[in-house]
């Protein structure tokens, strides 16, 4: 029996290191806990000054600090 293999591998070989792709098997590279901090801290920073801001602009804020604290909250359940 003869393999329909290239000799070069087959053609979906994935090298280690190239960035996953959608449906990609691999696991997202993570981000490191100091980074996913920093951004928490920054969104959270902003509800300082939240009352002096326009009340436009509320719902980018909340929208910032919901994302970076559901961002942090996965990769936190993704490391345990």
């Amino acid at each position: 029996m003869t393999s329909t293999t290239p000799p070069d591998g087959p053609s979906d070989v994935r090298h280690a290191g190239a960035a996953p792709r959608p449906g990609d098997p691999r696991p997202a590279p993570q981000r490191p806990i100091a980074s996913l901090r920093a951004g928490v801290d920054a969104a959270m920073a902003d509800l300082d000054g939240l009352a002096e801001r326009p009340v436009g602009e509320h719902v980018a804020v909340f929208e910032r600090v919901h994302a970076a604290l559901g961002e942090a909250l996965t990769a936190g359940s993704e490391r345990a």
